[in-house]
């Protein structure tokens, strides 16, 4: 079967879902603040004739009609970086700051990470973890290209991430953009319908769950973890969460994104779910033209309700990434 049939219960407009879905996905470049700012970007393809449309919630990511993110010198010399458009939410909803110490559990092939470092005017520490050796190279060859220097790269399963070699014990914020089954990406890779089970939805939740609790271990109490998937899948997303708000001491809060997004849902198929997964974002293809994502923020020891956090400035003391079709990175 189409795995996009057993979400037709969860989304507003099924028609417009389905043909949302079979679209292609516009292609998406993010600007590289640590080298230069969205008007030069946009000086730039104007001086080189490249094609491009502004993304109207965020100033730095343009849309390139030609679908060829690395074919220009902008591209070349790190001054833009291919990105899905949705894929910088989980950035915005973490708000790294300057001098913090931050943790990406799946990192590769790091366009969170270099976003993150970007955030942070690439200051603090980034730390870049995924269990995938290979990967990494990939990582490391875009960190470099856009000039990060804050960042330290790990090799571990994140599951059982330890601090030991690192100089504290603990993050200010951690970012899970979590391994998944991927349908919220088969506008640009529409294999991952073809090769969806039933049987790999329940098995990478677990996965999931143990990256997500580890990671608010690793966070120091009042600290931000943010968890994210490009799947619609709620065994992935909101069981997930449900799971490690019943094992960690943490709370989903409320905060607030740049584009449409649904509530994160309570009942699935016979299973419910803790009431504050609604604080958790749907974004669906349909309502912004873009993939599909889930984003949801927790605080270590928190209480939930606002989003508001005690976790910027001054860095406290107090995964696993097996992605195949999730992949936002696009290479030049």
């Amino acid at each position: 079967m189409n795995p996009l049939d057993r979400y037709e219960p969860l989304v507003d407009d099924v028609d417009a879902f389905r043909a949302a879905c079979d679209r292609p996905l516009p292609s998406v470049v993010r600007t590289n603040g640590i080298a230069t700012s969205p008007e030069r970007v946009r000086e730039a393809f104007d001086e080189e004739g490249v094609a491009y449309e502004p993304v109207d919630w965020h100033d730095g990511l343009f849309r390139l009609p030609d679908g060829n993110p690395g074919g220009n010198w902008p591209y070349v010399h790190g001054w833009t970086h291919g990105q899905e458009e949705v894929s910088v939410l989980p950035g915005i909803a973490l708000d790294p700051q300057p001098g913090e110490r931050v943790w990406d559990a799946c990192a590769a092939p790091g366009s969170k990470t270099t976003q993150i470092a970007d955030a942070m005017d690439d200051e603090g520490t980034v730390v870049a973890n995924d269990n995938n050796l290979g990967r990494l190279s990939a990582l490391r060859h875009n960190a470099e290209r856009l000039g990060v220097t804050n960042a330290i790269v790990t090799n571990q399963d994140a599951r059982n991430f330890s601090l030991k070699p690192l100089a504290f014990d603990a993050f200010d914020r951690a970012l899970v953009d979590a391994p998944c089954s991927c349908e919220g990406t088969c506008r640009k890779n529409p294999d991952v319908l073809d090769e969806w089970t039933l049987d790999h939805v329940h098995g990478v939740a677990g996965v999931q769950k143990g990256i997500l609790a580890r990671a608010v271990q690793a966070t120091r109490p009042g600290g931000t973890v943010v968890y994210s998937t490009c799947t619609f899948a709620p065994e992935e997303n909101e069981a997930v969460l449900d799971h490690v708000l019943a094992n960690e001491d943490c709370a989903i809060v409320d905060f607030d994104l740049p584009l449409e997004t649904a509530p994160g849902v309570t009942e699935w198929e016979g299973e419910t779910y803790d009431e504050t997964v609604t604080r958790a974002k749907r974004i669906y293809p349909h309502h912004n033209d873009t993939g599909g994502f889930f984003c949801a923020k927790l605080r270590v020891g928190g209480d939930g309700g606002s989003g508001d956090d005690d976790s910027g400035g001054d860095g406290g003391d107090s995964g696993d990434s097996n992605r195949t079709a999730g992949d936002e990175e696009v290479a030049a």
